[in-house]
């Protein structure tokens, strides 16, 4: 290494050429990374949804989850198999093994659903996909006073438009009910014409359709045949006919049905600053950049605006780019920051040019760990910029020992080379090892497992990359500078006599301080040195003890104040929309009258828009991730969210926490709530407590999760107690009449004609433009209100008879689940409930509860089983990937120390 050192410092033109291949790799290499919020990465879950229209939860998890379960078990690679069974559609979550090819168990778990062939007729194909993390870039909210056709339209406008700019390839239309076209016979017309949902639907297939016909090849050149007849609106399906009679009459659907040309029937609707509104929402893929995608949303809303109807208007919403804007020019602040105060400190003590060779190396090792970024798959993000600033405090250390020594050097009347050559061989055995300690401290940071492990490991690796850098720089580059840079001529000395004794005033001072007070400290605690050695080992046992003892309170993942408070309302399932608008509304008036009282007492602005909505429109997290979506459109009546959109937080003086906080207060209770939560962290690892109890019955599952909550009422600090099972709506339960089984009437007759008439037959779906458009017949809205509606329907016999409803069906009133989870082939219930950092400690309660409580609950219930999930299954996990790896670094920092130790021990 010395020879390296020596021959670098003689030959200047290679160690120019160094340090310019460095800076010019990462000047070209930061164009050409990709800019986005957070790293993508795959969650290693892959997720298989089958809609399954109409069908409690229940059935879902007959028909749906468990096959999917069975037919997944026993691939290889998978760690866990979890599942949730809800209203009209279920979904399988397979977690693979870490390390294992995610794309090859992809292919696996596909190629087993698509091969199961006992799924529900009424169910539609299954879907699967891999779950990756992290694409949303900005919302862009359409909101004015129309109808709500024509805010589709526009939203659907904008979003083709946004999608067509450069660079922005995928842009979503959310908040917006799906078209639907809606076939509406009554009983009475049914009867009247003696017709049947089977016969009406097979007519609309048979008269709406394209089919081609294949071709003539004439001589004078081939034909294409076509039957054309594809009925795209709802007058053309108004014109199909139902039956030509004898006479030359036609039954058309018109006569018999009404046609409604609309949205289907889903309680969904948002309001945007109090006005209806749809959401755009803009993604980036691949290596778009998200802060180039945001700049050009931004312009073309500017440009846009003025082409729009009057009344309605385009806002930037849950703009994610800020965020990474704000921490890049963060990074440079402090960089420039970094940068002069390591020019001025050096200059104060030293001289002007080393100081300005010494301060080069934060360019130098920044430039180049960006040159290297595309080798780990490392973009521009949050988690990336955060490693900069992390290594932005020592990324210069080793240089200022280099230079520093090579100063010496020269002082000690050496010149030019030789004090260079010198000075940088003495020192460089330590600041190799300095280097690769600060490298091992930072290490097990990449062995960190799951999702957490995913996103830590960016900032080590930067960090190590900066750091090897850094020391390249200061053993290869800036000797050569400093040997060929003279620090002193007796010219500079008579013409800057000023400055001079200005710098001598902090150099001498320095001296002395050191001559006076730190070498006798030094000499006395090295004659001291077994008292010494008592008092470091005293500070790090009462630290680890104030720690152990609480004093010190442990978190691990303290909350970071977001720039929206969001509040999420859930009614019990069944509640109409007309309820939880009013919850919602009370809500909203709540948030308007504290945003007035709290901008009473702040001088600057504090709120910025806010987002209310019911039903499926989604929730705009930063922590939320792309996991594709809601699968179907189906009714969430009982759901209710506000999403409040703060000022930047380094622009306001109250904090989101005191705006949910004061916003939780003056909402107070709302009546029949099941849950009303308020959210303002920027990042969530699931609640503090989250116990999870499996087994086969709910019955033993609820009763076990009631006496753990209530256990947890007697913790302090402990709020929000809840679990995850929820009463579902009310069902009936049908069952087929003896008098019925005689009349030739199966179970399968009865539940697809009461289907066909509440639900709807889906007669086909036609593509219109970009929109996917079922035709459903069913009863008209009216004649599906109540139970009363259903004990005048009449079931029609195979051999074509009429007999009401009591006849052919005995009913049950019961209700069943809202929805049921299960993991690894068992149903399971979460217990969940928030701690207040300031008065409790949820490890210490997680800790109390396993060893004392949860064994006594479950002592009864021999088959039941718990797990910790949420944060503390995060925390375990983080925590023991980091156990092993940091006693793995330790024992590197030591060998690393042993190995040049002997070389620099003299005697005392």
């Amino acid at each position: 290494m010395k020879g390296l050192i020596a021959w670098f410092a003689r030959n200047t033109v290679a160690a120019n050429l160094l340090m310019i291949l460095i800076l010019g790799g990462g000047a070209l290499t930061v164009s050409k990374l990709r800019m986005e919020i957070f790293p993508e990465f795959s969650a290693d879950v892959i997720t298989v949804s089958v809609v399954y229209p109409g069908a409690a939860p229940a059935e879902v998890e007959e028909a749906i989850c468990v096959r999917i379960e069975e037919a997944v078990q026993g691939l290889e690679g998978i760690k866990e198999i979890s599942s949730n069974a809800s209203e009209n559609v279920g979904s399988v979550n397979i977690e693979g093994q870490q390390g294992f090819d995610i794309r090859k168990l992809l292919d696996d778990v596909k190629a087993r659903v698509d091969a199961i062939d006992t799924f529900p007729d009424e169910a539609e194909e299954p879907t699967s996909r891999e779950i990756v993390l992290s694409r949303e870039v900005i919302y862009v909210a359409i909101s004015g006073q129309t109808d709500e056709q024509s805010l589709k339209v526009v939203g659907e406008q904008v979003r083709d438009e946004i999608s067509a700019l450069p660079g922005v390839t995928q842009v979503a239309l959310l908040g917006a009910r799906p078209y639907e076209i809606a076939i509406e016979v009554s009983e009475n017309a049914l009867r009247q014409y003696n017709l049947t949902f089977n016969e009406i639907a097979l007519a609309v297939r048979r008269s709406s359709l394209d089919l081609p016909g294949g071709s003539i090849r004439s001589v004078g050149g081939e034909i294409l045949l076509r039957t054309k007849g594809q009925a795209y609106v709802g007058r053309d399906f108004e014109n199909l006919v139902l039956r030509a009679r004898p006479d030359g009459t036609h039954l058309l659907l018109k006569d018999v049905a009404r046609v409604l040309d609309g949205f289907a029937e889903t309680d969904q609707f948002g309001r945007f600053d109090g006005k209806p509104t749809v959401i755009v929402k803009v993604s980036r893929v691949g290596d778009e950049n998200a802060l180039q995608i945001a700049e050009d949303v931004k312009a073309y809303i500017e440009t846009a605006q003025t082409r729009l109807p009057d009344g309605i208007t385009l806002t930037t919403w849950a703009d994610f780019s800020r965020i990474l804007e704000g921490r890049l020019d963060l990074m440079l602040k402090n960089g420039w920051m970094g940068f002069s105060l390591v020019l001025l400190s050096l200059t104060l003590f030293l001289r002007l040019r080393l100081a300005f060779w010494v301060a080069l190396g934060i360019p130098i090792s920044f430039l180049g760990a960006i040159g290297l970024m595309p080798t780990i798959d490392a973009s521009i993000n949050l988690i990336s910029l955060f490693g900069f600033i992390v290594v932005l405090g020592i990324v210069v250390d080793d240089a200022i020992i280099v230079g520093e020594n090579i100063y010496r050097h020269y002082q000690m009347g050496k010149r030019g080379l030789r004090a260079a050559i010198d000075g940088a061989q003495e020192v460089a055995i330590p600041v190799i090892f300095a280097v690769l300690t600060s490298i091992a401290a930072f290490s097990p940071l990449l062995m960190v497992p799951g999702q957490m492990g995913k996103f830590m490991k960016l900032i080590p690796q930067i960090v190590i990359l900066a750091l090897i850098f850094s020391l390249i720089e200061s053993l290869l580059v800036l000797p050569a500078h400093l040997a060929h840079s003279r620090m002193q001529k007796e010219g500079d000395e008579r013409r800057n006599s000023r400055w001079k004794r200005f710098q001598s005033f902090f150099s001498e001072g320095l001296d002395a301080f050191v001559k006076r007070y730190y070498r006798p400290a030094l000499d006395r605690a090295l004659e001291w040195r077994y008292a010494t050695l008592s008092w470091g080992l005293t500070t790090l046992f009462l630290t680890i003890g104030m720690v152990g003892g609480g004093f010190i309170k442990f978190v691990f993942f303290p909350p970071v104040d977001a720039d929206n408070v969001i509040a999420i309302l859930e009614m019990p399932r069944g509640t109409p929309a007309e309820i939880t608008a009013e919850a919602i509304a009370r809500i909203e008036r709540a948030a308007i009258e504290m945003r007035e009282e709290i901008e009473a007492e702040a001088p600057e602005q504090i709120f910025k828009h806010m987002l209310a909505s019911v039903g499926d429109q989604p929730s705009i997290r930063i922590q939320q991730n792309n996991s594709g979506g809601s699968v179907g459109a189906f009714s969430a009546a009982h759901l209710g969210e506000i999403n409040m959109e703060l000022t930047p937080a380094e622009d306001r003086s109250v904090s989101a926490s005191e705006v949910s906080r004061r916003w939780r207060e003056r909402v107070g209770s709302i009546p029949d709530a099941t849950t009303l939560t308020f959210s303002s962290n920027l990042f969530s690892l699931g609640n503090p407590i989250n116990v999870q109890f499996a087994g086969q019955s709910y019955d033993e599952l609820q009763l076990v999760a009631a006496k753990l909550k209530s256990r947890l009422t007697e913790y302090p600090g402990v709020s929000g107690i809840s679990d995850s099972f929820r009463p579902g709506k009310k069902e009936v339960k049908l069952t087929l009449t003896k008098a019925a089984e005689t009349l030739g009437l199966t179970l399968l007759d009865l539940g697809r004609q009461v289907r066909q008439a509440f639900y709807g037959e889906e007669a086909q779906r036609i593509q219109r433009g970009r929109d996917d458009v079922r035709v459903m017949v069913r009863y008209p809205a009216s004649e599906r209100r109540s139970l009363g509606d259903l004990e005048k329907m009449r079931i029609r016999t195979p051999s074509g008879a009429e007999v009401p409803f009591s006849v052919a069906a005995d009913a049950e009133i019961g209700r069943g689940f809202a929805s049921i989870q299960r993991k690894d082939r068992q149903k399971v219930v979460n217990v969940t409930a928030d701690v207040d950092v300031k008065v409790a400690n949820a490890n210490e309660i997680i800790a109390d509860l396993t060893a004392n409580v949860l064994p006594k609950i479950l002592a009864d219930y021999p088959r039941v089983r718990y797990t910790l999930e949420g944060e503390q299954r995060e925390q375990a996990e983080t925590m023991s990937g980091l156990g092993g790896s940091f006693t793995f670094a330790l024992m590197m920092i030591y060998i690393l120390l042993a190995i040049p130790f002997k070389s620099y021990t003299q005697p005392l």
